[in-house]
């Protein structure tokens, strides 16, 4: 049992890796594996679903097909019919993994980096869900040559209060003198908001 536990890991973790490099522009906030004795079931939460469907349906098609190839060539421990499920994120910009996908598009498009930064902070700010960003870039910013952090922050990011609802996402954009680090924070309110309303209300 051990032993099938370690395999099925080690494929899951594989996969995962495979598909966030694979679907990188198609602003995947999350990819979930779930599986049995039977099904082998993938949910890959997106913000741009019929760009990742393509016309009626080639996108799954084609990305069950490359899944299937790499099974193989990593020979992993998957002997069920793979089923792909595409949900879509209904509100991106309060989504850290999105957010942080943003930052590091316009990065490797070699914008501002300042301006890129303020530019998705107030995109996340103007979502009435979101109370506060902060995001944090590291490396060879603007091609410098000396590395240094650069870190912008809006609204409130309460990091030390444990019921507070806080997104979080790394990423890196690839630059052709080095990879950027880029770290979002997504304060979204506190999770026991709703719950302390319910109970005023009765």
């Amino acid at each position: 049992m051990k032993d099938k536990y370690r395999a099925n890991l080690r494929g899951d973790i594989m996969l995962r890796e495979y598909l966030t490099t694979r679907l990188r522009d198609f602003f995947v906030s999350g990819v979930e594996i779930e599986r049995n004795e039977k099904h082998f079931r993938i949910i890959i939460r997106t913000a741009r679903p019929g760009m990742l469907l393509g016309k009626s349906g080639e996108g799954i098609t084609n990305l069950k097909k490359d899944l299937d190839k790499q099974i193989k060539r990593l020979k992993l421990a998957v002997t069920q019919n793979i089923k792909i499920d595409v949900e879509e994120v209904r509100s991106p910009e309060s989504n850290a993994a999105i957010l942080a996908r943003m930052v590091a598009e316009a990065l490797e498009k070699r914008l501002p980096f300042r301006r890129v930064m303020k530019q998705i902070i107030d995109k996340a700010m103007a979502n009435r869900d979101v109370l506060g960003v902060k995001i944090y870039c590291g490396g060879r910013l603007g091609g410098a040559d000396m590395a240094r952090t650069e870190a912008l922050k809006k609204g409130r990011i309460p990091l030390q209060t444990l019921r507070a609802d806080i997104d979080f996402a790394r990423d890196k954009a690839h630059m052709t003198y080095g990879d950027l680090g880029i770290k979002v924070w997504v304060y979204r309110g506190e999770i026991f908001n709703a719950n302390l309303k319910n109970q005023n209300a009765k």
